[in-house]
């Protein structure tokens, strides 16, 4: 039922019998402009030039000087960014969009610690990031050297793995396998530490092909006996539910897990990770579930009988309770990492391995799709139940609903939307229609406010010319890393920035007035300043709107503008985030609102 099967590489059979797999991993051709390197911070360059990377995202200083310096005969793009934590988002977006490991790049110390909070994101959204961090000489380290950071000691628990490089003639191939690990398997951070006299040291040892170490090669294929089980429980079921989360992106098996539902006619929800996976103007498709997501969607967790997931972690804003988490079900639960199975959710069917091939095998093992016509009508009922609508009284202001949905009808199916966090996360997720895969990058698991300006800078960078790439941003996580609209202006890239702007850090105003009785202790930021003139001052074209009649010229303005723009967006302040499943509680009993909570 499925169409050809590919191997852990992602060819297929037949290509991979005609001998194409003899090329992957081989040395590059020569080239006859290359010039051997003579230290370790050129290896470090040649790694990453054989690896095919094309961007990195830094901020130069002294104890990264020498690598900057070899990069600068290199055809490699790099940015220069305003700040290190806006160069550690923009390689995490850049990754996401070209679904390969972005690369960012600081000195040591501060410049180090400044990519903490980007590492973590990547390490909680399971993004391919590798990380380069000048260091003080090997001599120094433990003396309390100038800027001397145990850089290797604070990421530890934040990467897949991270190295103390101690040799210029290895650390071109440790730069090599640390790219190449962190996009192995489940996808997630690596980091390099560079010493300045390893990078400054003689070599003539030249890197050779980026590989991941041995021991950490994945399984791909599932157990034959394990989908055989699991296809029969599907064949089963009469409330079958597939959940796509980020993995399945992550994976480039979007093509898979469309077949897949299609094939078999099963509802699909999302997770918030998983936004494009499955595209949301399908009638299969019942959007994302969680704590703002649909209605539908998280009345088909609460009562199906099979939920079947693929590449999901099950974390807390989409269970809400685990005891009460699809209460009705069992569980088949595909993950390339044995870890997360059984981890949160109890998995009654684990398959572990590559969600695609996964997929496919789950496919070829059925032999006849199980009867849901019913379940479905049932799911279709649950849309006209709980639209996704909201009301624009005209004595009211600007609805942040509204503006979303002119963005969407005004830009392409391909956009790219990068979002920071906050209540404009959650709308931009429920109101733009969604339907290809790596058009939504945003901060889920570690929520990082500021994550949105700088992801589309990286975004912009890794997409399609003729790509949008669309930044809709609050106050709040705007001002956090606004200093990355001088990057942007620099750059000449073209993005539109819409800031939702209620002069609140809003979701924290909307669970004060839930549960801590309208206590709004420093949620208020009346201070903002005038994000239009703020963007004219940068350099880029800024726009205020207050009114309905506004939106749409005022968007086909920004959007038409070849460069940077800024719409800072007057939105209602008591506009609130539904639906909302309460922390904690059961996804069926979501709250419409705030007397429902």
């Amino acid at each position: 039922m499925s169409k050809q099967a590919r191997t852990p590489d992602g060819q297929t059979d037949a290509e991979t019998d005609a001998g194409t797999e003899a090329d992957v991993g081989a040395d590059p051709e020569p080239d006859a402009d290359y010039t051997p390197a003579t230290s370790g911070a050129e290896s470090v360059i040649h790694a990453l030039e054989n690896a095919g990377v094309e961007a990195a995202f830094g901020v130069q200083g002294g104890a990264i000087m020498p690598v900057y310096d070899a990069l600068y005969h290199s055809d490699i793009r790099h940015v220069t960014m305003a700040h290190e934590q806006g160069a550690a988002h923009a390689a995490d977006a850049f990754g996401v969009v070209r679904n390969e490991p972005g690369v960012c790049m600081a000195t040591t110390g501060p410049g180090a610690t400044n990519l903490v909070t980007g590492i973590a994101d990547a390490n909680m959204d399971s993004d391919g990031l590798l990380a380069l961090t000048g260091q003080v000489p090997s001599d120094m380290v433990g003396s309390d050297a100038f800027q001397e950071t145990d850089t290797t000691g604070v990421t530890a628990p934040l990467t897949k793995h991270n190295y103390f490089a101690d040799s210029p003639h290895s650390v071109g191939d440790t730069v090599g396998e640390a790219l190449a690990l962190a996009g192995e398997g489940r996808p997630g951070p690596t980091l390099v530490d560079l010493p300045k006299d390893v990078t400054l040291g003689d070599t003539d040892e030249e890197p050779g092909p980026a590989t991941p170490p041995e021991t950490t090669r994945p399984q791909y294929v599932a157990d034959e006996d394990d989908v055989r089980t699991a296809a029969d429980a599907i064949e089963a079921a009469d409330r079958p539910l597939l959940l796509f989360g980020g993995g399945v992106i992550k994976a480039d098996a979007t093509d898979e897990a469309r077949s897949f539902a299609r094939n078999l006619e099963i509802p699909v929800v999302t997770t918030m990770p998983g936004i494009g996976s499955f595209p949301e103007d399908d009638d299969l498709c019942l959007s994302w579930a969680g704590m703002h997501g649909t209605g539908y969607a998280n009345m088909a967790i609460t009562h199906t009988d099979l939920l079947i997931a693929v590449g999901t972690r099950f974390d807390d804003r989409l269970t809400g309770g685990v005891d009460s988490f699809a209460p009705e079900a069992e569980v088949v639960h595909i993950d390339i990492d044995p870890a997360e199975i059984s981890k949160n959710v109890h998995a009654d069917y684990p398959l572990i391995g590559d969600a695609g091939i996964v997929l496919d095998q789950v496919d070829d093992a059925i032999d006849e799709a199980p009867d849901a016509d019913e379940w479905r009508e049932q799911c279709l009922t649950w849309k006209e139940e709980y639209p996704m609508d909201y009301a624009t009284p005209d004595d009211e202001p600007l609805k942040p609903q509204f503006v979303v949905e002119v963005l969407d009808e005004a830009t392409d199916d391909d956009t790219i939307v990068t979002t920071g966090v906050g209540q404009h996360q959650m709308w931009a997720s429920q109101y733009w229609t969604y339907t290809e895969p790596r058009t939504w990058v945003s901060s889920h698991g570690l929520g990082t406010m500021g994550y949105g300006l700088p992801a589309a800078i990286g975004a912009r960078i890794a997409a399609d010319d003729d790509q949008e790439v669309v930044c809709i941003d609050g106050d709040g996580s705007f001002l956090m890393t606004i200093q990355s609209l001088s990057v942007a202006v620099r750059e000449e890239l073209d993005i539109t920035v819409a800031v939702l702007n209620n002069e609140y850090i809003g979701m924290v105003r909307q669970w004060q007035d839930a549960f801590f009785e309208g206590r709004r202790m420093a949620a208020e930021y009346g201070w903002c300043p005038e994000f239009d003139m703020l963007a004219e001052a940068f350099g880029a074209r800024g726009w205020r709107v207050d009114d309905y009649d506004e939106v749409t010229d005022t968007v086909e303005e920004a959007l038409a503008y070849d460069g940077p723009s800024v719409i800072d967006f007057h939105i209602d302040p008591a506009e609130n985030v539904y639906p909302m499943v309460p922390s904690g509680g059961a996804n069926g009993k979501f709250a419409l609102a705030e007397d429902q909570l």
